[in-house]
């Protein structure tokens, strides 16, 4: 146990020694150890327990599950964690399991081995029991694995290899390394190749070879169906596909709302703008000039949004359905819907030629863009057209389609002019500047991949978002202005440490990023232009995002730093988004707008409102993305063997990440396929340095690879560098060891041979 200083003991510590015993407390602080560490005796233990309750009334200290004291923020050195997944530059994350605070838990990485020990291979979502040390900056943390905790996942989806006899599940995720055992009896009804839901059976079943016990579910058919892609992603994540029938049944019974109560724009050219394959239609813009003498060169903006709250009644059976989903999923070959597809795709979809009831954003802008007033109503609209953006941006750039050329002119220049004016007011106010390669998959009528392309980024694209955003600004601060809760959509600065990481890597590439005392947009942004025209471009641009957090849901206001705004709230998209229902309710009871409006009991739940519908989104985008990697995965698999160019995206300790050009597809070189060479892990300068030839692979990187495994079913893409054979054996001099920087030692040296076959004479 840690002993306090000699001057307090036999006296009762004030609350800053108190603190400072537990700062550098090696084991657990109880107060019993306190007592006994500074000599506290008889009436005295009183008061020491009366001063730790007053410590914990003021969120200084708290207590643990086995009531042990620690600093409120603070991390007890044995605990439970899960891994999230690399960070921007390939190292493993780690998050606590028992984190309860409010607040962000603190940042833990991996650490590495001790001696001769080896790091555990962990992936997402792997859970293990650590032992955590602080590090230097007293904030983030170093973790050292204890043990491996079995993962609690009962069932798993696979494919199943066996017959009459029983067989074998493997794993559609590539986190799960081990097979299934299935007995005979246990097979339910599936086939040899069929994807399979497998439940895991209790340990005191016979196990072969080690192997856990389970039983199939449920079978769906050929594994190679690629109808299963995304089916796969949809089970991995438990994402709700099946609408109850009494939501069903209440979806079918809603009828067209009336003009009663509303605001008839009906004879108001609003459009909707979407992608070309876009099936709900749900927000529609319009723009006029400003005839107010005093704002010359304004405008008159509208913003027209489905009234989604109209049909989905708070506590309502299409409203239950809602909440468990959060929003809608979207992959290459099918849309798992938030709503059902009556009000989706009919009543709420704002279709050409039809009555539709919508929430209207007036907004009245000056010729620089600021914003001079708004207004909100329900109203009643007519759609004018539904374009494509590509029409769009065609008519604008002088070669309309036959359904855009009529609305050049009345419509579609206004829209663009009064942009103009928003672009001004955006550039003043400095957003973060990132641009993404985004890919788009194409599939053929039988759902094959013919193609991955590029999604080209259209001016057309920008109006709109420019025309969101602003309406989403005006139902924040019209739910502040009337002390009404709302759901925020929160984006906060970068952690410290991250932006530290970002100094670092970029001083790799002799480009030095001030440190400022207050990190804004403007910042990044001017890191963003430097690289603009390098090849470096893309990465800077992945690792600039990356070192951001994460946009969340909360009721308390914490500004939004990459749109560089003081308050945002999400209102344009609620046939997709449950937060814009909730916003719509709110701004319905705040402005008085009929009896529908947000409920006290909501009201009240804000807060775990806010966390679950982040938890869903990133539940949502977790398996769009993994879909995307088996598409890309299936893609590829007939070119194995093939060389390509790729980026390497992630240096770690065990291998690198590349992604593939131009597809996009990210694969690992493990450590041990780079067998030429002894390579150290250098993390202040993320890359591995060769120790024998001076080979350094550096995140960033272009190289060479080969694609030596496809796995369409999970996803994995298994590369090996083309180039790894010893400079000296190609008959060149072999180059100096790369040095390490001044004061730097490297981390864990990996190599690709093991030390038992390093002096192994090559066969002939």
């Amino acid at each position: 146990m840690t002993k306090p200083p000699t001057k307090y003991a036999g006296s009762l510590p004030s609350k800053a020694d108190i603190l400072e015993f537990m700062e550098q407390a090696t084991d657990k602080v109880t107060r019993r150890e306190l007592a006994r560490a500074f000599s506290i005796k008889g009436a005295d233990r009183i008061a020491l327990k009366r001063l730790l309750r007053e410590m914990e009334d003021e969120g200084t200290v708290e207590r643990d599950r086995s009531k042990a004291l620690r600093i409120t923020g603070d991390l007890p050195s044995v605990t439970m964690i899960e891994v999230e997944g690399p960070d921007a530059f390939g190292d493993l994350l780690l998050k606590p399991l028992n984190w309860k605070s409010d607040t962000p838990p603190p940042k833990i990485h991996l650490g590495a081995a001790k001696g001769h020990s080896k790091v555990p291979a962990l992936g997402r979502g792997d859970r293990a029991l650590v032992r955590l040390q602080k590090n230097d900056d007293k904030i983030s943390y170093s973790a050292t694995i204890i043990k491996t905790l079995e993962k609690t996942n009962r069932r798993l989806l696979g494919i199943f290899h066996g017959g009459p006899s029983g067989g074998r599940v493997v794993p559609v995720d590539k986190k799960e390394r081990a097979e299934l055992l299935v007995n005979a009896g246990h097979e339910g009804g599936a086939k040899d190749g069929e994807l399979v839901l497998a439940e895991l059976l209790s340990l005191r079943h016979d196990r072969v070879m080690g192997l856990k016990p389970s039983r199939i579910i449920e079978h769906y058919g050929d594994v190679s169906d690629v109808r299963h892609i995304s089916l796969i992603a949809i089970h991995q994540y438990g994402l709700p596909t099946d609408f109850s029938e009494e939501a069903i049944a209440e979806a079918e019974k809603a009828k067209p709302a009336t003009l009663e109560g509303r605001e008839d724009l009906r004879d108001v050219s609003l459009i909707t703008i979407d992608p070309s394959d876009a099936r709900d239609h749900d927000d529609a813009v319009f723009a006029e000039s400003d005839t107010d003498p005093d704002n010359p060169g304004g405008w008159h903006i509208i913003v027209a949004i489905a009234d989604v709250a109209h049909y989905v009644r708070p506590g309502g059976a299409i409203d239950k359905d809602a909440r468990l989903r959060g929003n809608s999923a979207y992959f290459p070959d099918r849309v798992v819907p938030m709503l059902p597809e009556t009000l989706s795709t009919d009543l709420c979809s704002l279709m050409p030629g039809e009555d539709r009831a919508i929430m209207a954003c007036h907004i009245w802008i000056d010729a620089k863009g600021n914003k001079r007033r708004h207004r909100f109503s329900r109203a009643l609209m007519r759609s004018a057209g539904n374009l494509s953006y590509e029409e769009v941006q065609g008519a604008i750039d002088g070669n309309p389609s036959s359904a855009a050329k009529p609305l050049l002119d009345s419509v579609l220049k206004p829209l663009f002019a009064a942009h103009d004016a928003l672009d001004k007011a955006r550039s003043a106010r400095g957003p973060l500047n990132i641009t993404s390669d985004e890919k788009r998959i194409l599939l053929d009528d039988q759902g094959h991949v013919v193609d991955i392309i590029s999604r080209t980024a259209l001016r057309a694209h920008r109006v709109i978002e420019d025309y969101m955003i602003a309406a989403n600004v005006c139902a924040a601060e019209t739910l502040e202005a009337k002390h009404t809760p709302c759901l925020y959509r929160v984006h906060e600065e970068p952690a410290a440490d991250r932006v530290e990481s970002l100094q670092e890597f970029l001083d790799t590439l002799d480009f030095r990023l001030a440190r400022a005392q207050r990190v804004t947009p403007r910042m990044f942004n001017k890191v963003l232009e430097h690289f603009s025209n390098t090849p470096h471009s893309v990465l800077i641009n992945q690792i600039v995002l990356r070192t951001q957090t994460q946009a969340c849901y909360s009721p308390d206001n914490k500004g939004h730093f990459g749109l560089s705004l003081d308050r945002y709230a999400h209102f344009t998209s609620p046939i997709r988004r449950y937060a814009d229902i909730l916003v719509h309710r709110g701004l319905i009871r705040a402005l008085g707008l009929g009896k529908d409006g947000l409920t006290d009991t909501d009201m009240a739940q804000m807060t775990e409102l806010g966390e679950s519908l982040s938890d869903m989104e990133r539940r949502a985008m977790a398996a769009e993305r993994d879909s995307v990697d088996r598409y890309l995965a299936g893609f590829l698999a007939a070119r194995v063997g093939e060389q390509f160019k790729g980026t390497i995206s992630g240096v770690t300790r065990f291998g690198l990440f590349v992604s593939l050009l131009p597809s996009g597809g990210d694969g690992l070189v493990p450590m041990s396929s780079m067998g030429s060479d002894y390579y150290v892990f250098e993390e202040h300068r993320h890359a591995l340095i060769g120790q024998r030839h001076g080979r350094i692979y550096r995140l960033g990187d272009i190289v060479d690879v080969r694609l030596v495994e496809a796995q369409p079913v999970s996803g994995g893409l298994k590369l090996e560098l083309v180039d790894e054979r010893s400079p000296a054996k190609k008959g060149r001099r072999t180059p100096p060891r790369a040095p390490l920087p001044k004061g730097r030692k490297g981390s864990a040296g990996v190599s690709g041979k093991s030390k038992k076959s390093k002096g192994r004479r090559k066969k002939k």
